[in-house]
């Protein structure tokens, strides 16, 4: 990032190795304060001709600027009948000023980025450069603020005054990949990320539509944008290396993944990753697309941009697309669902998963059982709330997982399951419908592992048959999954009574022709293995408002608590 300050309607990107202040008389005079001043006087324009008309007094908007900050950096050294101004005119309008450029700043995503890190002894070295500036902006608003109302505050709100979050980079020149892929040695990886959490994000779009579609051309041999302006998130993503690129209008995409995807360290990153994604690609093409290089053994996926992919699930899903394109070239089996280990009181554990599509009720199952379960459950181990695979492993089938975290939608979570977490986690658009969350869910080591799997249901939303219904027909339970049908409940584009292959449009349904063979050995071994097969009734595209789900989430229990 070359400027000092990256400034739009709704991000506020700042350089700290470029601009950082350390004095209120200092920030006031820079030129990201007086930037951020005069494109406040542009908003009251618009939001309040009479402030607007007051601020200018007569004058150009730049002309206001000065003069203000002016007055400014005089109200911090001076009381209010010592200054001579025409904005102290017996008005209350320089305290609405004021109270309303602080807010304005606030209303905008606001990240730091620096790159000066000297050894890993200075690893936090940005966190507490970070929380100084936050420090100095509370503080000097809080000043003017008594200042110009005349009296000291009693009651002290220690806002989130400074950034959202903040990240620590560095230039990966390790990457061993063809010149074709150089511009990445341009990109700043992410080496550490601080968010000032609970985080609360409002991206203008709140819906994933379309579908991620296997293209014939390499989007990174088009890639035409300037590398400075990207950030790269290196995500292990189960055993998988990936670089997410993104484009600095969507940072809030970029860090949230350290609540999703385990952060790979700078020797983690050194070589060959599995595969690059480009997320914001200024192609014009509107698309959602991946490509296999052959040569080079890589899997590139793009996301072309526009407003409607500020939504995270854009991102997290060309990932995951990702990820499991590369795992049935393994011969892996991807999982578009959730497993759970749960681990009773009397030390007797189950593998249970649940697969379906997005709104087929099984992040909802869980809550349901962990909160029915409460007494004999002694705890639950998330291995993964939305994509894992299954693979084969000395004849025994295993699961692992994808994401140390979860993205879940908040309207169908328990009333008290989201403030749980509050203290760790990202909201996006809360005050909306198909509002989101992400949570730490599990640590990486976790996840990685091989798991037994004890129960493999099919989360079916549409039926009005009740709990859990055992299916010892082996290709009566394929068809079933395969065909992969739900009721749609808004999180996409999709309404009614859908069918989608292997209920997973991330991959599988793409490349029909290379999971069917693998479905068929997975199911076989379970089969084999003595792991029970079947389907789950949640309701939840019948009667989203009921208490159906309990009746699944009994089921369940019930299950666990046999021998």
């Amino acid at each position: 990032m070359k400027e000092k300050l990256y400034l739009t309607e709704d991000i506020a990107i700042l350089n700290f190795d470029l601009a950082l202040p350390t004095t209120k008389s200092g920030l006031i005079k820079s030129e990201e304060f007086q930037a951020v001043c005069l494109r406040f006087i542009k908003h009251l324009a618009r939001k309040d001709p009479d402030i607007y008309e007051w601020a200018l007094a007569g004058g150009t908007e730049e002309e206001a600027v000065r003069a203000l900050c002016r007055l400014a950096r005089q109200v911090i050294v001076f009381d209010i009948d010592e200054i001579e101004s025409p904005y102290i005119d017996g008005t209350d309008r320089a305290l609405l000023f004021v109270e309303g450029m602080f807010d304005f700043w606030r209303d905008h995503q606001r990240y730091s980025v620096t790159m000066n890190r000297a050894s890993d002894v200075e690893s936090a070295a940005f966190v507490t450069r970070d929380s100084q500036f936050n420090e100095l902006i509370r503080n000097t608003f809080r000043q003017i603020e008594q200042t110009l109302s005349g009296h000291i505050n009693k009651v002290l709100r220690q806002q989130q005054s400074g950034t959202n979050a903040g990240i620590a980079c560095y230039y990966n020149d390790s990457i061993d990949l063809s010149e074709r892929y150089s511009f990445l040695k341009e990109i700043m990886f992410i080496d550490s990320v601080m968010l000032r959490t609970p985080t609360i994000l409002h991206p203008r779009s709140n819906k994933r539509e379309g579908m991620f579609e296997q293209t014939g051309k390499n989007p990174a041999f088009t890639f035409d944008a300037d590398p400075s302006e990207y950030f790269c998130y290196p995500a292990k993503v189960g055993g998988l290396l990936f670089f997410i690129c993104f484009h600095r209008d969507y940072m809030a995409n970029g860090i949230s993944c350290a609540n999703l995807f385990e952060l790979a360290t700078a020797e983690e990153a050194a070589g060959r990753p599995d595969g690059i994604v480009l997320f914001g690609n200024p192609d014009g093409q509107g698309k959602c697309t991946f490509y296999h290089d052959h040569d080079e053994d890589l899997w590139v996926g793009s996301v072309s941009s526009s407003e409607k992919v500020e939504y995270f699930g854009y991102m997290k899903k060309m990932v995951l697309t990702l990820h499991n394109v590369v795992m049935m070239e393994r011969g892996w089996l991807p999982i578009h669902g959730a497993f759970i280990n749960v681990i009773l009181r009397d030390g007797r554990k189950k593998g249970i998963c649940l697969l379906g599509d997005s709104g087929a009720g099984k992040s909802e199952t869980i809550e349901a059982l962990k909160a029915l379960g409460d007494e004999k459950i002694k705890r639950m181990e998330i291995v993964f709330d939305d994509m894992g695979s299954f693979h084969i492993e000395d004849g025994v089938p295993y699961a692992q997982g994808t994401e140390i975290g979860a993205f879940i939608r908040l309207d169908d979570l328990e009333p008290g399951a989201p403030y749980r977490d509050i203290h760790r986690s990202i909201f996006f658009n809360p005050d909306q419908s198909n509002a989101r969350v992400i949570t730490p869910a599990a640590p990486y080591s976790l996840i990685s592992q091989n798991h037994p799997i004890d129960l493999f249901a099919y989360a079916n939303n549409y039926d009005d048959a009740s709990g859990l219904r055992r299916i010892t027909d082996l290709e009566e339970a394929k068809e079933i999954f395969i065909r992969g049908r739900r009721m749609a409940k808004g999180t996409t584009q999709e309404t009614g009574l859908s069918e989608t292959y292997f209920a997973n449009p991330f991959g599988p349904m793409q490349r029909q022709e290379k999971c069917g063979p693998i479905i068929d050995r997975i199911f076989e071994g379970l089969q084999e293995n003595g792991v029970c097969l079947g389907e789950v009734f949640t309701h939840l595209g019948l009667n989203p408002e009921g208490d159906d789900i309990k009746v699944a989430a009994q089921a369940l229990l019930d299950f666990i608590e046999q021998e």
